[in-house]
């Protein structure tokens, strides 16, 4: 049983695959407790294997699956990515803080490291590869992220409810990509479209 905040068909909105559709599995609690965080994942429902896939296939179309939180990587394992796999025969993705060890099998690894910037309490991050870098950006020394290896770099704006720190936010982002061509500007483009 596996505890389910909620599963939902949208567009990803962030990253390397923005625009792509995919059904959301947001698995409940996280490690880490970011002053930033815009997700409220703490409450959820317990659900079987079976259940996830009924809910998933409801949505046959979407290619792909994206495991979120909170912190995924805390429930899940090698078996619960192949089962989930062969019942659907969608690809994998996980978005994770990297500071558990990811199971065999997933398609896609987003990494969003947390450290330094506004989570209580330093958790190490274990994971040191990816297939894309996304990183919450509040001003933040980016060699911090030189250690990791991967294809993609995402600096994004940290989002927050008041309209003059946001954009602040935005402006600063761009500048430091601008300034940092190894890095390339993510946008929240699900809250910009007003989709989840």
């Amino acid at each position: 049983m596996w505890k389910v905040n909620e599963i939902f068909h949208s567009l990803q909105g962030e990253g390397y695959n923005t625009g792509t559709a995919s059904v959301f599995i947001r698995l409940s609690g996280c490690n880490l407790r970011c002053s930033f965080c815009d997700t409220r994942h703490e409450s959820g429902t317990m659900m079987s294997l079976q259940e996830i896939v009924d809910k998933v296939m409801q949505y046959p179309q979407a290619p792909w699956i994206v495991l979120t939180g909170g912190e995924p990587s805390m429930w899940i394992d090698e078996a619960f990515i192949e089962n989930l796999k062969a019942m659907t025969g969608k690809r994998i993705a996980i978005e994770t803080n990297g500071t558990h060890t990811l199971p065999e099998g997933i398609d896609w690894v987003t990494l969003s490291p947390k450290n330094g910037i506004g989570n209580s309490g330093e958790v190490p991050i274990v994971l040191n590869h990816c297939d894309e870098l996304k990183v919450v950006y509040v001003g933040q020394d980016l060699t911090q992220y030189d250690r990791f290896k991967t294809t993609h770099r995402y600096l994004q704006p940290c989002w927050t409810e008041d309209e003059a720190t946001r954009w602040r936010n935005m402006r600063a982002t761009v500048q430091v990509v601008l300034e940092n061509p190894q890095w390339r500007l993510s946008l929240q483009t699900h809250r910009l479209l007003g989709i989840r």
